[in-house]
């Protein structure tokens, strides 16, 4: 089975582990007001460094490399919205939303190259994938857990004028 697909995809994954750093270090800085929330968000951007490692680790044993433009690409995207984020008023709750949307993206993808990675007989890459993807479900299922707490956090600090809501 021709594997470009799995060598191109490889190469979308790393970047977009590498825009997920970039977007979690971010988001993680300015949740000072949220801590339970700003723990976990430290908490997977760790996950989301060894994630990287493992793909590269996983791309090396195949001999494919990373894309040094698609991983600026993620990260340049990543600071987009990371400005985006600082100029609203209800920051934590974009944030939120957002980071809640982009672990189903990553859940997305890794599905689709668990069934590349297997199609290729590549089933390193597949446990590889198999774990990372146990990692972003776990993300997105807390976020799930937490959004209405942290919504309903958000709204009470915005009705009080001691607290800051934003961050």
């Amino acid at each position: 089975m021709e594997t470009k697909y799995l060598e191109n995809w490889l190469r979308d994954a790393h970047a977009m582990e590498q825009q997920a750093e970039k977007m979690l270090k971010s988001q993680a800085e300015r949740l000072v007001d949220y801590p339970e929330l700003q723990a976990r968000i430290e908490q997977h951007l760790n996950e989301t460094r060894h994630q990287s490692d493992r793909l590269e680790q996983a791309m090396a044993g195949i001999d494919i490399d990373t894309s040094a433009l698609k991983d600026l690409g993620g990260k340049l995207t990543a600071f987009g919205q990371a400005m985006g984020g600082m100029m609203a008023g209800d920051e934590v709750m974009k944030g939120s939303i957002a980071c809640y949307a982009f672990e189903h993206f990553e859940i997305a993808n890794y599905k689709a190259l668990i069934q590349a990675a297997e199609s290729a007989g590549q089933t390193g890459v597949a446990q590889v994938c198999r774990e990372i993807l146990k990692e972003e479900e776990a993300m997105a299922a807390w976020l799930s857990d937490h959004l209405e707490s942290t919504t309903t956090q958000f709204l009470q600090r915005a009705d009080d004028d001691n607290q800051r809501a934003k961050r």
